[in-house]
C-alpha cells in the first residue's frame, strides 16, 4: 500500500528565563562538550516548492516507514538513558501522509530548514539533551534552558508527555538509525522555540509556522543519540 502510494505521488507557557546556561547539570553532570557542528541548512525561503507531490524510489520505502510514528514499537526501557542532540528530527503520523508529502524529499527539506533555524538560535549538542530515568523522572536542557519533572510514555501511540510543575510538553518518539527522534506538532515546537529564545516575531521562527501550514501530519523536533 505504501509503495503504491509512493508511485502515485517545547512550551507555550510562562517560563522564567533567567539565563541561557551552557553545560548540563543534575543527572547528566558537566560532561557535555564540543562545538555546534557545521551548518548544512539551505535557504529558508521557498523550500516547499519542490517538496509536495515529489516521488520516492520504492526501494527506500522500508526505511521511510521507520519515520512513521508507531511503526516501530518502543517501550519505556528503550528511552532510559542520556540522549544528546545530534540534529533536527522529523516524523510523520501515517504512511499516507508520508507518501503525500514526498517521503524522503520532504524529510530532507524539513530538516534542512530546521537546521538553519537551530543553528541561528544556538541549539547545539553541548546545550541540548534529555535524560530519562527508569523511575519516570527526567531532566533536559533546550539551548541551555533547564527543564525537569516527570514523564509518561504510551507505547501504543509512541507518545511521551514531559511534565514539569508549570506545563506539559506532548511529544512523540521514533527510532532512527543512530538513536531516537523526539518530535512534536509544529505549532508546539514553535511555542517551544519562542519561549526559550524570548522571540515572537522572528522571521526565522516564522518558517516553522509556514511548514505547519504545508505539511499536514509532519512532526518536527530533535534527533538525539545516546551519550556514551
Amino acid at each position: 500500500m505504501f509503495k503504491k502510494a509512493i508511485y502515485t505521488t517545547v512550551l507555550a507557557v510562562a517560563l522564567s528565563l533567567s539565563g541561557c546556561g551552557t553545560q548540563g547539570t543534575g543527572l547528566l553532570g558537566n560532561v557535555l562538550g564540543g562545538d555546534n557542528g557545521s551548518s548544512s541548512g539551505g535557504g529558508l525561503g521557498g523550500i516547499l516548492g519542490g517538496v509536495l507531490g515529489s516521488v520516492v524510489n520504492a526501494n527506500t520505502a522500508g526505511g521511510l516507514l521507520d519515520m512513521v510514528i508507531g511503526h516501530i514499537k518502543l517501550n519505556q526501557s528503550d528511552l532510559v538513558g542520556t540522549w544528546v542532540y545530534s540534529g533536527p528530527g522529523c516524523a510523520f503520523t501515517s504512511e499516507n501522509l508520508l507518501a503525500k508529502a514526498g517521503g524522503s524529499v520532504a524529510a530532507t527539506k524539513v530538516k534542512e530548514s530546521l537546521n538553519s533555524i537551530y543553528n541561528s538560535l544556538g541549539i547545539a549538542n553541548n546545550n541540548t539533551y534529555f535524560v530519562f530515568a527508569q523511575n519516570g523522572q527526567f531532566e533536559a536542557k533546550l539551548r541551555g534552558i533547564p527543564l525537569s519533572g516527570t514523564y509518561t510514555f504510551d507505547s501504543d501511540d509512541s507518545k511521551i508527555n514531559l511534565k514539569t510543575m508549570l506545563f506539559t510538553i506532548p511529544a512523540y518518539v521514533t527510532r532512527t538509525t543512530n538513536g531516537l527522534a523526539i518530535t512534536m506538532e509544529s505549532k508546539k515546537l514553535l511555542s517551544v522555540l519562542q519561549t526559550i529564545t524570548s522571540l515572537t516575531g522572528n522571521n526565522t521562527l516564522k518558517t516553522i509556522g509556514d511548514l505547519s501550514k504545508n505539511f499536514d501530519g509532519v512532526r518536527m523536533g530533535f534527533d538525539v543519540v545516546r551519550y556514551q
